[in-house]
């Protein structure tokens, strides 16, 4: 008895010990600042402990960037940015952001981007996928079109192998909790007391995750397409197959008052059809029809994709089985990066059984998907168990974050913002946007969202309560459009 309570004692101590910000080296790290190779920025990288109980192990590089504030007369501090994944490059993102933000928001903060630990530029690390092994409906697996799994569980065990091969002894240091400690040493070597923050879709666990670890060191922090905290990860992925039937319904709709352009159906449930028809034809391809399911429910991250996507269906329509997909920039790093952070985030249920059950009862719920959101994800034969728990979003720290979330998002549907919100308690407000899409602030053009979002950021107003802003759609155009759609390809799967 006396051994158990020693043997749990030791256990918890450890797991405090794991959950507690790493101390500052007594060296604050420096940034040397140098023009970025391929964009019109500042770039330097920092080096960061691979782990962070043995601050003076083995280190990983994190690649930084930097566009400062227009009117430094203006300038109130920096603003982090994140664009999710988890995998995401964020390198250029300044740039992309700067596109889009009022010049209030570019004023009143140097923006800051980075590569998280793994990705792109970042100390990159690869599984070595072939091209076969990146494609859409793989990568993101989706299982046969009757539901079984079996190729599946081949390729997960393949890719999990790959992975450990390649990039086996920093697998397990790849985690959220790491990557907000490297914002946390970012923030020291730019000299800053505070950081503010703003991250969408996983960025929005990212940036959770962060102020609940340094409250303290949180200014504004805006979180945007919210993760639900209580489901990291696979219960996150499985909510793909309801949101994505809720947001087809707006691109359905949209497609049937464009019909004479397009010709996919002159009502929503025609155009469904059309769906169903082209996968249909898809499916006698090797992996075609998975691929088009993949790339249908990207398409809908964001209304920027509509025309596209429609163009595309016209395309398959016409017999050119062309179909295309996946993550923008680096598909090497970035899936290497998300297994990583999702396998070792959380440990995942190892039953193929239970996955398969899983499969077959939603493919029959949420036929869009396919069932393909519950199916086996390389975890469950991932090289290396999770070193620390998930960490506990709570309400412990200032008032001092903002929720935004569209009603109708495909990846990150409603319920997980509210159960952010519920978590954070009166630390955060939320701000409903009654629209589809994923992205609220910035990436879906809501007059509401934005107003209130760049007064949180820059002028520090929190609203006194919860808000819901109507479809308050400001005139999108092409430009702004092209920029969304590469921010969304970098949030690409959540």
């Amino acid at each position: 008895m006396r051994n158990r309570l020693i043997a749990g004692l030791v256990s918890a101590l450890t797991t405090v010990a794991l959950l507690t910000p790493a101390p500052a080296n007594a060296e604050t790290p420096s940034l040397d600042w140098k023009p970025c190779a391929s964009a019109p920025l500042e770039c330097a990288t920092l080096k960061v402990p691979l782990d962070y109980r043995k601050p003076g192990g083995p280190t990983l590089e994190v690649a930084i960037s930097r566009l400062k504030s227009g009117n430094p007369g203006a300038r109130r501090g920096v603003l982090l940015l994140n664009p999710g994944g988890p995998g995401g490059s964020g390198l250029d993102m300044p740039l992309m952001i700067a596109q889009l933000a009022p010049p209030s928001v570019t004023a009143a903060y140097d923006l800051i981007g980075f590569d998280p630990r793994g990705a792109g530029n970042s100390s990159r690390i690869t599984c070595a996928l072939t091209p076969d092994q990146l494609r859409p409906g793989k990568a993101i697996p989706y299982p046969a079109p009757n539901g079984d799994i079996s190729a599946n569980v081949a390729y997960a065990k393949q890719v999990a192998g790959q992975c450990a091969e390649h990039a086996g002894p920093v697998l397990s240091y790849l985690t959220t909790l790491n990557t907000a400690r490297d914002m946390d040493r970012i923030r020291l070597a730019l000299g800053e007391r505070k950081i503010s923050y703003l991250g969408g879709s996983y960025g929005s666990y990212l940036g959770a995750v962060y102020t609940t670890l340094f409250p303290a060191q949180s200014d504004r922090i805006l979180l945007d397409s919210i993760s639900n905290p209580d489901g990291i990860w696979r219960p996150a992925f499985r909510q793909w197959a309801p949101a994505a039937e809720t947001r087809f319904d707006d691109f359905a709709a949209w497609a049937a008052a464009r019909d004479a352009e397009y010709g996919l159906g002159t009502s929503a449930a025609a155009v469904r059809a059309t769906y169903f028809e082209l996968v249909g034809k898809l499916d006698a391809t090797p992996q075609g029809g998975n691929d088009f399911r993949e790339q249908t429910r990207a398409g809908l991250y964001s209304d920027a994709n509509f025309v596209p996507m429609a163009q595309q269906w016209q395309a398959l329509k016409r017999g050119e089985m062309t179909v295309s997909g996946g993550p923008a920039g680096d598909p090497q790093s970035f899936y290497a990066v998300f297994w990583s952070v999702v396998c070792g985030d959380t440990a995942w249920p190892r039953s193929i059984a239970q996955h398969q059950r899983d499969v077959l009862v939603d493919k029959w719920r949420y036929p869009l998907t396919n069932g393909g959101p519950s199916t086996v994800f390389p975890c469950i034969y991932w090289p290396s168990k999770p070193i620390e728990q998930p960490l506990r979003i709570t309400d412990r720290g200032p008032s001092n974050v903002l929720l935004v979330q569209n009603t109708r998002d495909p990846a990150t549907p409603i319920a997980g913002a509210r159960a952010m919100r519920a978590a954070l308690g009166d630390r955060a407000r939320l701000v409903t946007a009654e629209q589809g899409g994923h992205g609220a602030y910035l990436l879906t053009p809501n007059v509401c969202v934005s107003r209130v979002a760049t007064a949180f950021l820059v002028d520090g107003v929190q609203p006194a309560g919860d808000v819901h802003c109507g479809p308050e759609l400001a005139a999108s155009d092409h430009s702004r459009d092209q920029t969304i759609r590469e921010i969304q390809a970098r949030r690409f799967p959540g």
